[in-house]
């Protein structure tokens, strides 16, 4: 288990800090390889850092960014990551970044998963830059506890790609990148705001089962160590 745990006063300052770092990274792989890629969570916690990562300075016309998680809904439903990446991430300059999608309009979850896939294959691998988010019941991406393909998502086994999830507690079924898909980036972050979720990760840093607290997965086994990026 390698971690590394940067601690800040308040929100703004972690994504700020946190905007930094990714800047630095996806500016480094455009130099070196001419293409950057991100994958990144949903949720309320990551909008500052959309924001100021949306403000640097790069070659938005080389980075693809994508999800590390969705919803099975259209990308203007309130509750898709896709449209909280459109109207936070994706503005300005960094408006001309391409966007790989999750969710695509299928007959069904299972259907739309294997064109996430397809397009997650396009990608080179590993990701330049992963950014996790955590539940308070310790699920990461749609890892969830409980989850019906949770075992086959967080089978090292299992290939690189998109999966369905259903659990409860989800709402939505899930469409999900696999362990394989995220362990190995080149910078993996673990971003959490607020106490709440510090106790949580105390507790998937203890002992138990990775299937009771699916961030143990991540935090345990990946090839990457984790940047654990915190905030009260």
């Amino acid at each position: 288990m390698a971690t590394k745990t940067h601690e800040f006063a308040d929100a703004a300052s972690l994504a700020q800090n946190l905007a930094d770092a990714v800047a630095s990274v996806l500016k480094v792989a455009i130099a070196e390889r001419g293409t950057a890629t991100i994958a990144v969570s949903g949720g309320s916690t990551p909008k500052r850092f959309f924001q100021s990562l949306s403000a640097h300075k790069l070659d938005w016309s080389k980075v693809t960014v994508t999800l590390v998680d969705e919803r099975f809904v259209p990308a203007d439903n309130p509750r898709s990551n896709h449209l909280l990446v459109a109207e936070n991430l994706l503005q300005g300059e960094a408006a001309i970044a391409r966007f790989l999608p999750l969710y695509h309009k299928a007959a069904n979850a299972d259907e739309a998963a294997k064109l996430a896939s397809h397009g997650i294959a396009s990608l080179p691998a590993p990701f330049d830059v992963v950014i996790l988010g955590m539940g308070n019941d310790g699920h990461t991406a749609s890892f969830f506890p409980g989850g019906d393909r949770l075992e086959e998502a967080l089978s090292s086994d299992t290939p690189r790609g998109v999966i369905t999830m259903e659990a409860e507690g989800a709402g939505e079924t899930r469409l999900t990148l696999t362990f394989s898909s995220l362990q190995d980036a080149h910078f993996l972050v673990l971003h959490i705001e607020g106490q709440a979720k510090k106790d949580t990760l105390e507790n998937a840093l203890a002992d138990g089962d990775e299937k009771d607290m699916p961030v143990r997965a991540v935090l345990r086994r990946a090839a990457t160590p984790v940047d654990i990026y915190w905030a009260p």
